[in-house]
């Protein structure tokens, strides 16, 4: 069988994945471990593949979590290798804990516990102390404030109608929102025009953003000026998204009221208006199954099929197998791709019973399913087409 996959597919594991996410990989088609040479895919959750050997055998790179800051993408997506991810897999986990952010803000919780932790309970006076001292903690309520949510993807919209329910009036930005995450957003939800916009008029700011180029310090010392005197930032998405050292000085000038956030750093520790948890945002067991099924699953549709659902540097392409032949191709998303496969594979003799070709920016992705079985010389000549980064044959086991 022409390029046939070996009797197992490899899988390196290079973190603690969640036992009931592996499970979905059946032993008697994958091999699991941390230290396999030449693996088929990396599943990983937060090693840092920047300054590590990626080998030429790797088809697929997987994270279970949402972003992707510690894989090298660019360079993979010039090899031809998706990489996936789970985006609002964790999404329930980081909701309740904006909430708790948001409580020990606005509760004066953190202050709180320090005080009761420095008590002496064998002194007489214990009771006493504590009456006195509790005034210096009274907060306020969350309801009748104003949160403001910069991104509205699945977190942002299960934030918002959390908020709504404790009775917060909500606004929201996001000029990127998809289809699918405007139709999940509460109706109430009133629509800011910048996030400028919500810095003004928020008693509580959220973010939920990805890290790029256009989001690092997108809360910076020109706009944090804008934000109420005692207001509250939480940032449970990137560090690079808010400027601490900003944020700090406005914290010391009072203009701030707390900055709660999931990114301990020297300019952030020991600041008694800073709640510095560590990286707990998706730090439960539900959200840790729910990436790794998540992932888990793309990798195998992805492995075993060709489909690709969720990468970060691939179009979303999917199509019911119709043929046991079938072949995927990634390459560059340039003029009469389609038609130097077609004609490779009508020189051969092959016949195309379907094909699905979609592109995203400079990446084509294409799965062509053929009549009858593709030997090697076929797929070599497709891989000496100027543009084609991966080509992969990928025949049912009964082919």
């Amino acid at each position: 069988m022409a390029e046939g996959r070996a009797a197992r597919l490899r899988v390196r594991v290079l973190n603690q994945i969640s036992a009931h996410g592996l499970e979905r990989l059946p032993p008697e088609r994958y091999e699991v471990d941390r230290d396999l040479a030449d693996p088929d895919a990396i599943l990983l959750r937060s090693a840092d593949l920047h300054h590590a050997p990626i080998p030429a055998s790797v088809q697929a790179i997987a994270r279970a979590g949402a972003g992707t800051n510690n894989i090298p993408v660019a360079a993979m997506s010039a090899r031809g290798v998706p990489v996936f991810n789970a985006p609002g897999a964790n999404a329930n986990a980081v909701k309740e804990l904006v909430l708790a952010g948001m409580l020990i803000a606005a509760r004066n919780l953190a202050p709180a516990l320090r005080f009761v932790a420095a008590l002496d309970a064998r002194a007489p006076d214990l009771e006493k102390t504590v009456e006195d001292g509790k005034k210096a903690f009274a907060g306020f309520e969350l309801a009748g404030r104003t949160l403001g949510i910069v991104g509205l993807g699945r977190i942002g919209c299960l934030v918002a109608d959390a908020a709504i329910k404790l009775g917060m009036d909500v606004l929201g930005y996001d000029p990127h929102i998809t289809v699918d995450a405007a139709w999940s957003l509460p109706s109430q939800v009133r629509k800011a025009a910048s996030v400028a916009d919500v810095l003004k008029h928020a008693h509580f700011v959220t973010l939920h953003v990805p890290l790029a180029e256009s989001t690092r310090h997108l809360v910076n010392a020109d706009n944090v000026a804008l934000m109420r005197r005692g207001a509250v930032l939480l940032n449970f998405s990137r560090e690079g998204v808010v400027d601490d050292a900003a944020v700090v000085a406005a914290l010391e000038r009072k203009a701030l009221h707390a900055y709660v956030c999931d990114f301990p750093n020297a300019t952030l520790h020991g600041h008694e208006r800073v709640v510095a948890l560590p990286h707990l945002g998706a730090s439960t067991h539900e959200a840790e199954e729910n990436c790794a099924r998540m992932v888990i699953d793309q990798l195998r549709a992805y492995l075993e099929h060709g489909q690709v659902e969720h990468a970060v540097n691939f179009p979303s392409v999917t199509m019911a197998r119709e043929s046991p032949w079938r072949v995927a191709i990634a390459n560059a998303n340039v003029p009469n791709m389609l038609g130097q496969i077609s004609t490779a594979m009508a020189r051969a003799g092959l016949n195309i019973h379907n094909m699905v070709n979609k592109s995203r920016g400079e990446m084509a992705y294409t799965l062509v399913d053929v009549d009858s079985p593709v030997n090697d010389a076929v797929l070599a000549e497709l891989r000496r087409i100027d543009g084609v980064l991966s080509v992969r044959y990928l025949p049912d086991a009964s082919a």
